[in-house]
């Protein structure tokens, strides 16, 4: 095998992405997004080549390993197109615009994404994985570059049309459907899910099952609401498969990006810190409703992995591991009878592959995938298990570990701060809430600009690119989270900063709604605007959730009215398929359902006080906000100015419920509080 030592680079080399970096010794001359190849295209009057993944992807390895790293390719690409390689974790924007293109041209989407450009970026093709040569109808990559470079030197005029009405169709589709809610969408919603609801194993729809945990958070909401028992069943039944499943990782923690089958037993075993952030938060939250302690359990074991795995030194989050390890998939993760009795011993290895399906045949091509779909650990073999998996993951840890994507992403760390601050707060573990202040730390310290701008990307000591619209959300997120559970202003004044330059730099004064990039980035061929939930929830859907909690916690109820107007600039949309906007919903079910705001005020942080904080955060309450105030976080009043008419009652720890703009009297004892706190929820 050649060494890479031997071989030329192109000039992706000086990129610190390491999806870009992987292609580095391509002998595919490839270029980064910008202008130098945008101009060479226009000067050598050649199409445009983009190819668009991530470090993680599966498919993107298989797709380099059979074409990009294949001479015979890189010479019909080197002659005849200028290509691009984008990573689309560094540059959503490029990726949304384009995505949007393949999936209204050939109705599906996915990584690789493969599109052909005009020099001026307009697309005229798009696909998604090509093999190198013509298999089983499917065209492969050399025949498509051969008509490709054929149609551009011939049917100019066609290619150039085609692109035109492309973009003529995206821009209309950029049109946001704007509209009123009608009263009923959330329930419809509910209905959605229940039809596509698999009672046998959970989650919803077939194969390939993905974990989209915000649809539980949703379910978890409308259950709450409603009372609609149903709604948690389905929640609980959908947490429990994906654990036992093989979807999650049974030695070493946390949880893979999605399942192959429909039974969770098959991943693509790449690990993505956005969908372990989000699972956390819907095993605390269901943990929280129900109080069945293997949902805070499976939580912890997430964060374990995180803080292990996923931690830089510095306290930032990694992005990603890779699926592959020493070219095959999952390698790392499967296990032979042999090896387990190997570590184990004969008894106990014999036990452990009967509680997690180890047998000859394997279950994933001759090996096996750990899981508990068929069997449940016994209550009394718990401490057995927990040895076991020590021992096997000692064992494990000598192997070669799939490759870690270490660059550290602003909107997925601002997911996994929320995460832990929620988990900090409902789990009372300060390691948890310090994880998310190191975190806010690491990103105010290296992906804020002199001029106060957040950037979107840290890696190898170089931050860049103007943050888009989910950086700011999800950050705001986690900052509101992580005020809520320690209650320093700084973080809730934080929140609020990066709130307003949301507004500045994103947001569509004419017809409101947030676009994905700022009026400050690199100006594309359209400026798109995203509501639609995917692998994340959409940033606006975020930042309405935010300003509403926002407007609660400060008393600036104008932040609400923009709550308002984000969900009405989308609201035909989301009407159209409620399913596909359930974070959306959360915030419409925000504004339907009867909000609770406690003020606590205290002195000190007293026992008194922190009794009644305690009860805050026993339930599960999705529709209160809190607030702390004392002589040591005087600063608040700089943030809620509206907190300076609260006193405490003869100098004890004094509570304030408000709810619908009406407030109780204020009570000094938490068995007062908790019984002005209690819903009547059905269990």
């Amino acid at each position: 095998m050649e060494n890479v030592k031997d071989k030329k680079s192109n000039k992706l080399i000086n990129q610190k992405s390491p999806y870009l970096l992987q292609h580095a010794y391509n002998p595919v001359d490839w270029y980064p997004w910008g202008e130098e190849a945008f101009e060479k295209a226009e000067k050598e009057d050649k199409p445009i080549f983009l190819s668009i993944g991530y470090s993680t992807c599966h498919w993107c390895h298989v797709m380099e390993r059979e074409s990009f790293e294949d001479d015979e390719v890189a010479d019909v690409l080197n002659k005849y197109f200028v290509s691009i390689k984008v990573d689309r974790e560094e540059r959503p924007d490029v990726d949304h615009i384009y995505m949007t293109v393949c999936q209204t041209l050939t109705g599906h989407g996915g990584w690789p994404l493969t599109i052909f450009l005009t020099p001026d970026k307009k697309p005229f093709f798009a696909a998604t994985y090509i093999p190198k040569h013509d298999r089983m109808g499917m065209q492969g990559l050399i025949s498509i570059l051969q008509r490709a470079k054929d149609a551009w030197k011939n049917n100019r005029s066609d290619i150039l049309e085609s692109s035109n009405h492309i973009m003529g169709f995206i821009d209309q589709s950029n049109d946001i459907m704007r509209g009123d809610f009608d009263e009923g969408v959330a329930e419809e919603a509910f209905f959605q899910f229940t039809g596509d609801f698999d009672s046998v194993y959970g989650g919803f729809g077939g194969a390939p099952k993905f974990p989209t945990p915000h649809n539980l958070s949703f379910l978890l909401r409308y259950w709450y609401k409603t009372k609609d028992n149903s709604a948690l069943k389905m929640v609980e039944k959908t947490l429990e498969s994906m654990y036992k499943g093989g979807i999650y990782d049974h030695i070493g923690y946390g949880f893979s990006r999605y399942s192959t089958d429909n039974k969770w037993l098959v991943p693509h075993f790449e690990k993505m810190l956005y969908d372990n952030a989000l699972l956390a938060i819907a095993y605390l939250e269901t943990y929280q409703a129900t109080k069945n302690k293997k949902y805070s359990d499976i939580a912890q074991e997430i964060f374990t992995y995180v803080l292990r795995d996923m931690t830089s030194p510095e306290g930032g989050f990694y992005s990603a591991e890779d699926a592959d390890s020493e070219g095959e998939e999952g390698k790392f993760y499967v296990w032979s009878v042999h090896e387990i009795k190997s570590i184990l011993g004969e008894e106990e290895g014999e036990k452990f592959c009967r509680i997690f399906d180890i047998t000859p045949n394997g279950n994933f091509e001759g090996k096996n995938i750990p899981n508990l779909i068929r069997f449940s650990i016994p209550e009394n073999e718990l401490q057995f298990v927990k040895r076991c998996r020590e021992r096997l993951f000692s064992y494990r840890e000598k192997r070669v570990h799939p490759y870690k994507d270490d660059k550290i992403l602003t909107s997925w760390n601002g997911l996994m701060i929320a995460a832990m601050a929620i988990g900090g707060r409902v789990l009372n573990n300060k390691e948890y809430s310090l994880a998310a202040e190191r975190a806010v730390e690491f990103i105010y310290k290296n992906l804020v600009r002199e001029d106060g701008r957040l950037l979107a990307r840290y890696r190898d000591g170089e931050a860049a690119f103007p943050a888009y619209a989910d950086d700011y959300a999800f950050l705001a997120w986690g900052l509101i989270e992580l005020y809520e559970t320690t209650y320093n202003p700084d973080y809730l004044k934080k929140a609020v900063d990066l709130n307003n330059d949301l507004l500045r730099y994103f947001w569509d004064v004419e017809k409101g709604g947030l676009f994905v990039y700022g009026s400050d980035s690199e100006q594309l061929i359209t400026r798109p605007k995203e509501i639609y939930d995917g692998a994340t929830p959409s940033g606006n859907a975020v930042s309405a959730l935010n300003l509403l909690r926002l407007a609660r916690l400060t008393g600036d109820y104008e932040l609400e009215d923009k709550a308002h107007r984000i969900l009405k600039a989308f609201g035909n949309q989301i009407v159209s398929y409620p399913k596909g906007h359930a974070f959306s919903l959360m915030a419409l079910l925000f504004i339907q359902s009867p909000t609770k705001e406690v003020v606590v005020v205290a002195d000190s942080n007293n026992n008194d006080a922190q009794n009644m904080i305690n009860i805050i955060n026993s339930e599960f309450r999705p529709f209160t906000v809190s607030v702390f105030f004392s002589s040591e976080n005087s600063d608040l009043k700089s943030v809620a100015p509206f907190i300076t008419d609260y006193k405490s009652v003869d100098g004890k720890a004094t509570a304030y419920v408000c709810e619908n703009f009406a407030c109780q009297a204020p009570v000094t004892s938490s068995d007062q509080l908790e019984e002005m706190l209690t819903d009547a929820v059905l269990v």
